[in-house]
């Protein structure tokens, strides 16, 4: 292999060997799978499918780097060895990049968010073999930056410019064997320069009823000593009725914590509450206690595998920002674990609904398309918010900030990126940074009792930071309306007219809501057939669809044109009056994946499938509902639209309360 030009500091013998993991400032550690970890897990940490041949690119003269293209090689089926979460042994004749997307560094990210103009790549290795370094433009497009020989036990150094990343991309390096091993006795990217602040970061998770997940965080943070020396306090608010204390495995993980952990039993206020209880124990304790001495809040949630070393790079990332800013954690998926649900999320100021960031792709497969043969992974994604998964804010911006808002459930983390971007921080969702979390392909919370808090709680934050005319918010909302009609999702459009109505009653209500929202939504949804899940499309008579018509059907219409008349189509039909024989029987069972608006519009009954697969509802067409809701459901939209202007000078004005220690004191204390 050709050696190009590099801009190593020079090697230090074993003899006088300094640990990789010293200073100036860690940033990133190289780290290795999990013993348990299945082979597409692997592909995470390490790109073992195919090898890169460099095929040099002659430099134009002021260029030190040089372009290269890949071509697949195998590596003969021979695999690293992995001797711990950060060694490892690479065989002879093998060659295994380190481009992966927990062991690339994500240079594009710090470029534009630090104060860092260069980095230091820093490998223990031993054996015979090569280290070689490459980097990508936002494109996707790959550099060699350089490379060398390795022969016996050495510290290999490269100092690397982080100025040529303004839109993106990544570095990573390649460890490459000939006729012997080549062993990585630890690895990291570091800072050139000591961090500003301090590395002090109380975790908050707010749990309820799963004990076996959070003793399992517990017990990931504990297990790992540089993360531990990094944790000052573990926040646990338990509003659960299944306690954390009681599930096995917490008295080794609260023993390895000791007075770092405190956990708060409190009645379940929903995620904001808990979120809340973890900021104000922070900022202003409980009991007599003064806070928290700490300079980073870092949030997760309760039904997570963490991956400790996001929580250094996310102390790291914050401690080196240009300003204060809040710093999100990726979702990796807990289902499929090779899979990356969400590359980042932004709000949609006119309709004011989040989606994912423009020209992403969700459930991206790393296993089936790594990092390097991912272009589009390498484009920098900014972000308008990040979800609590993970999300590190520091203490100085909470205590400018304020607490979440008493919103229970939904657009809480949403509302408080945007809150704190319009005062100026802005939040960045880096890659490499990340959780495993349960995806939301088995769910679909826009229909469930979760409905009513989806409406209210986007109103409320659209009104706090949307749009000056909420009409184009209002068109979207009246559609989810008649397509849950369509659905025959009536308990979905009593929680959609239940969220409207609370919101009309203005941010004094929130507060006094808080404790009681959840058991009044699932009251309201039991009245409804769809809000009572079967076990089984057995515990019904079957529909007499023969086997075939059962697995046909309607194409969905194309074009607007079709798409209005098969909803006019709708409509009409669902004026009718319906078969009274398919009352008890339905008219067909449908899985979830074909439940779609013009499939059940059709229908007089039907079993539906849940998202999770572990039940169905029997819908009935129901037309006197189906005028009644549709008519309320209006005039709500009506009134909203008629009494924004009002409704946002309320709710602005009532944020500063909504916020703020005395606020949340009466619920706390």
């Amino acid at each position: 292999m050709t050696t190009a030009p590099t801009h190593q500091r020079g090697h230090v013998p074993d003899t006088n060997a300094r640990s990789v993991t010293s200073g100036p400032t860690l940033l990133q550690r190289v780290i290795m799978p999990r013993p348990a970890d299945p082979t597409a897990v692997r592909a995470l940490y390490l790109d073992e499918r195919s090898g890169a041949t460099l095929s040099p690119v002659e430099p134009l003269p002021d260029e030190t780097s040089r372009a290269i293209t890949l071509t697949v090689s195998s590596t003969g089926g021979r695999r690293t060895r992995v001797t711990s979460r950060t060694t490892a042994v690479v065989p002879a004749q093998t060659e295994v990049s380190f481009g992966s997307y927990f062991n690339g560094f994500a240079a594009g990210y710090w470029r534009a968010w630090s104060t860092l103009t260069g980095i230091t790549l820093r490998l223990d290795v031993e054996g015979a073999g090569r280290v070689d370094v490459y980097r990508t433009k936002a494109d996707g497009s790959q550099i060699y930056v350089g490379g060398e020989l390795v022969s016996g036990r050495r510290l290999v150094e490269m100092d690397l410019d982080l100025r040529p990343f303004e839109d993106g991309g990544w570095f990573w390096f390649d460890l490459t064997t000939d006729e012997g091993e080549l062993t990585l006795h630890g690895g990291g990217w570091h800072a050139p320069v000591e961090a500003p602040g301090r590395a002090a970061v109380a975790i908050g998770m707010p749990t309820f009823n799963r004990p076996a997940d959070c003793v399992a965080t517990l017990t990931a943070i504990g297990e790992d000593p540089e993360v531990l020396d990094t944790v000052v306090a573990v926040v646990l608010p338990d509003q659960g009725t299944q306690k954390v204390r009681d599930e096995a495995g917490y008295e080794q993980a609260a023993a390895v914590l000791g007075d770092r952990l405190r956990i708060v039993d409190q009645p379940n206020l929903g995620g904001s509450g808990g979120y809340a209880r973890i900021m104000y124990e922070v900022l202003h304790g409980t009991g007599g206690s003064q806070g928290i001495d700490c300079e980073q809040i870092l949030y997760m949630d309760d039904d997570i595998l963490l991956e400790p070393d996001s929580v250094l790079r996310a102390v790291a990332f914050s401690r080196f920002s240009r300003q204060p800013m809040l710093v999100g954690g990726q979702m990796l998926s807990l289902q499929a674990r090779s899979q990356l649900s969400t590359m980042g999320e932004v709000v949609d100021r006119n309709q004011f609904m989040w989606r994912s960031a423009p020209r992403t792709e969700n459930h991206h497969d790393m296993a089936e398309q790594p990092l390097r043969q991912s272009p589009w992974l390498h484009r920098r994604v900014d972000v308008d918010y990040n979800a609590w998964w993970m999300c590190l804010i520091p203490k100085a911006v909470a205590a400018d900030l304020g607490l979440p808002l008493p919103l229970f459930i939904k657009w809480d983390d949403a509302e408080y990126g945007l809150r704190a971007r319009s005062r100026g921080y802005r939040t960045a969702t880096v890659p490499g940074i990340a959780i495993w979390h349960m995806s939301f392909i088995e769910k679909d919370d826009s229909s469930d009792w979760q409905a009513y808090f989806h409406y209210r709680n986007r109103l409320v934050a659209a009104a706090l930071h949307g749009p000056d005319d909420p009409k184009a918010i209002l068109r979207e909302t009246f559609k989810r309306t008649l397509r849950h009609l369509m659905l025959m999702e009536y308990s979905a459009v009593a929680l959609q007219i239940k969220a409207f109505t609370d919101f009309l009653a203005g941010p004094e209500a929130l507060f006094p809501k808080l404790p009681t929202a959840l058991p009044e939504i699932r009251a309201v949804r039991a009245e409804y057939d769809d809000g009572r899940p079967l076990d089984s499309a057995t515990d019904v008579p079957l529909a007499d669809l023969d086997a075939l018509g059962a697995q046909l059907f309607p194409e969905p219409p194309v074009g607007r044109l079709k798409a209005g008349l098969g909803l006019a189509r709708g409509v009409l039909r669902n004026l009718r009056t319906p078969n009274p024989e398919l009352r008890e029987r339905p008219q067909r069972n449908v899985p979830w994946r074909n439940a779609q608006w013009f499939v059940l519009a059709g229908l007089d009954s039907a079993t539906v499938s849940t998202p999770d697969g572990r039940g169905v509802t029997f819908r009935r067409r129901d037309p006197a509902m189906f005028k009644r809701m549709v008519t309320e459901s209006l005039r709500l939209h009506r009134e909203v639209d008629a009494g924004w202007a009002g409704l946002r000078e309320r709710y602005r004005k009532a944020l500063p309360t909504l916020t703020s220690r005395d606020g949340w004191k009466h619920v706390f204390e």
